[in-house]
């Protein structure tokens, strides 16, 4: 009898030890599904940065491309009105010029008569 109670004893402590490996292969098998899961979470959410990324620095570049025509606008128009200032301003020296020269001979010509 004394075998049959520890035959007994041992397959109930085979059976607690199957039941708790089984459980904690569950347990193992269950987060390691949560780890993949979080994973792949952690990838998308990466990928997502990555790409918000990108859109902010093609964003950026875009700004700044508009920001250098317009500045290159800025200059050009700039050069063209101190070009026509220029020019305005040497044809006011080229009448005044003309006109001291014309002065000038009208008071040769007036000395010598």
């Amino acid at each position: 009898m004394k075998k049959v109670v520890v035959g007994m004893m041992a397959l109930a402590l085979s059976m607690s030890v199957t039941v708790s490996c089984k459980e904690a292969a569950d347990k193992a098998k269950e987060a390691s599904e949560e780890t993949e899961q979080a994973l792949e979470e952690a990838g998308d959410n990466l990928k997502d940065a990555a790409n918000d990324a990108m859109d902010a620095v093609k964003e950026a570049g875009d700004e700044v491309k508009e920001a250098g025509e317009q500045a290159l606008d800025s200059l050009q128009k700039a050069g063209e009105e101190t070009l026509d200032k220029a020019k305005e301003m040497g044809n006011d020296i080229k009448e005044a010029a003309d006109k001291k020269a014309e002065e000038l001979k009208n008071i040769a010509d007036d000395s010598r008569d």
